[in-house]
């Protein structure tokens, strides 16, 4: 086929809300500290968990260099909304601080305690939610020596018995068990595909592996420092497993939906099936999904094996999506 069929001018959109117009709305509100747009906000998704869940992280992530949550708080003391919030908010406050300490540079654990703190609290005051507990095992992480193993397991008893298939508590854990944190690829990807293969069809928990993957990936990395080229990890991304795992999660998964459009909440997961169908050389999936996205974008996975923009552009073009 002529390469002159397809657009030279693709540009892929990396929405850091993932098309939900809603929360883009919500998150400029906080850029003049206004809080009633994220009351409205959370108050309207109700108990859609994992929609609720999207917009409380990313909510979270840009409350964290403000005051709005606190000014939330002092006009509505007790509101579990708010809570929830404060709660994602100083778990991200959290992580900034880690992430400006370094890698491998532990952080005061007040700091972490606070979070802590701040995730209970929610928790009581929102009980159904299961939100908190993400959170709550997500900061986890960031203790030196992780938590009590019992203490982890009565947490993730919690999230798991309000939402059983949630995509955001799963990779948490699946976070903590990885070898960059408190345990190993192999404790990892038996996580991942034990969550997979009790997946009713349609849900996306098989996606778990493809992240997994990346997790691997990742350590290697930091092994070698950021350098690529020395990481000799040979075909991490393309061998046969690798292959049999891209098109198990695509029949799973993506055969198994009943829905055509692609919710927001989903966009980062198809991502990464899309970054491992590529990677993987198993462009028949990678078009499709391709085609599923459209423009629509999110920077991870695709900024850990380079440029996020000319990879998405490349491999769209590579595997021969037209338009």
């Amino acid at each position: 086929m002529a390469r002159g069929n397809f657009r030279r001018d693709f540009t892929p959109d990396f929405d850091p809300d993932c098309g939900d117009s809603a929360l883009t709305s919500a998150r400029q509100d906080i850029v003049i500290g206004r809080w009633q747009g994220l009351r409205e906000l959370l108050r309207s998704t109700g108990p859609d968990w994992p929609v609720r869940g999207h917009r409380v992280r990313l909510l979270a992530q840009a409350c964290a260099s403000s005051s709005t949550v606190e000014s939330w708080l002092a006009a509505e003391p007790h509101s579990g909304d708010a809570l929830v919030l404060r709660a994602a908010t100083e778990t991200a406050r959290a992580f900034n601080v880690a992430i400006s300490a370094g890698r491998g540079v532990p952080i005061d654990t007040r700091r972490i305690d606070t979070a802590v703190l701040s995730c209970l609290k929610a928790a009581d005051s929102y009980p159904d939610d299961p939100t908190p507990w993400i959170s709550l095992i997500s900061v986890a992480r960031l203790y030196p020596k992780g938590v009590r193993r019992q203490e982890l397991g009565r947490w993730w008893d919690e999230l798991h018995g309000r939402d059983p298939y949630s995509v955001e508590g799963h990779l948490q854990v699946l976070h903590y068990y990885s070898s960059r944190w408190h345990g190993t690829h192999g404790l990892m990807y038996d996580f991942a595909r034990d969550a997979a293969g009790v997946a009713p069809s349609g849900c996306p928990l098989p996606v778990l592996v493809q992240y997994a993957r990346v997790e691997e990936f990742r350590f290697a990395l930091d092994a070698a420092k950021g350098q690529h080229a020395s990481m000799g990890i040979g075909q991490h991304w393309s061998n046969d497993g690798a292959v049999s795992d891209v098109r198990r999660t695509w029949e799973r998964w993506i055969m198994g939906r009943a829905a055509n459009d692609v919710a927001p909440v989903e966009l980062r997961d198809l991502n990464y099936l899309a970054h491992a169908a590529c990677q993987a050389g198993v462009h028949d999936i990678a078009a499709a999904l391709f085609r599923m996205l459209g423009h629509r974008a999110t920077r991870a996975p695709w900024v850990y094996t380079g440029d996020p923009d000319k990879q998405f552009v490349k491999w769209h073009r590579e595997v021969g999506v037209r338009g």
